[in-house]
């Protein structure tokens, strides 16, 4: 197998752990069968968040924290032929379900095996220490997760949202950003909705409401400070924003939060 994890020996009772647009490759080609599992980000997430409710605040604090403690691209898991073994027939299954277009009338049952498989290899992955903030134990509201296509992540949608994460403060245009990865305003948004289920203004809006609430739960600096420091002009702007994509305002979330001594 060829990863992130450079080139190493796989046999049978081997699980490749893939993150979100890590591709990889086997040799020799066509003497192996490989089952592939996609697993929506945001599904993944909101797991984590409830395995972990009791010390984070809500969804938002989710995201950061599994960033964390899943921090690797690509591993190899060695469960063993037994281990794996178990793990056949109900993959075998979720393959048969989905290509019979199911996933409605079986939505339960699928997710039944997913979390039969997760039992099976999760003790097997690296992971980073668990280390929450002082002021993660509660948690709010949830947001829901969006449709993806699955794939290849193309290098333009990668570089642009690299360019978001790296300065979400700044006034990003779909134009700026586009002349930034040599493509048509409109190419970039087709390819950047393709990759990350949204547009690039709406994922810059997302990054900003993370980022904004984890302002409000770990210092006490005002709505507009919070708002301007990650890129909202005025606080009207902010607090629309952040009402929208968490169902609350800035100051009811803020009142959510465990009693904190003062922090700077």
């Amino acid at each position: 197998m060829f990863s992130e994890f450079g080139q190493q020996p796989v046999s049978m009772g081997d699980l490749i752990l893939l993150g979100p647009g890590v591709l990889c490759g086997v040799e020799p080609e066509g003497h192996v069968t490989v089952t592939t599992v996609y697993v929506d980000t945001d599904l993944a997430v909101d797991q984590f968040f409830w395995q972990y409710s009791t010390i984070l605040h809500d969804r938002l604090d989710a995201q950061g924290l599994a960033e964390r403690v899943y921090s690797e691209p690509a591993q190899v898991l060695r469960l063993g032929r037994d281990r794996a073994g178990m793990l056949m027939s109900w993959v075998d299954e979720m393959v048969a379900i989905s290509v019979a277009h199911l996933y409605h009338e079986k939505f339960h049952y699928l997710l039944a095996r997913w979390f039969d498989l997760l039992d099976v290899f999760v003790p097997f992955v690296r992971v980073t220490h668990l280390r929450p903030t002082s002021l993660q134990g509660a948690r709010s509201r949830l947001i829901m997760p969006r449709q993806r296509n699955f794939g290849p992540l193309r290098r333009e949608a990668v570089l642009t949202r690299d360019a978001l994460h790296t300065a979400i403060d700044h006034p990003w245009t779909l134009a700026e950003l586009a002349v930034r990865v040599s493509l048509s305003p409109r190419q970039l948004a087709r390819l950047f909705t393709q990759a990350f289920g949204k547009t690039p203004s709406a994922y810059l809006v997302m990054l900003r409401v993370q980022e904004m609430a984890r302002l409000l739960r770990e210092t006490n600096i005002t709505v507009e400070s919070a708002g301007r420091r990650v890129g909202w002009r005025s606080r009207s702007r902010a607090v629309d924003a952040f009402t929208r994509h968490t169902g609350v305002s800035p100051g009811r979330y803020r009142d959510m939060r465990p009693f904190v001594a003062d922090v700077p």
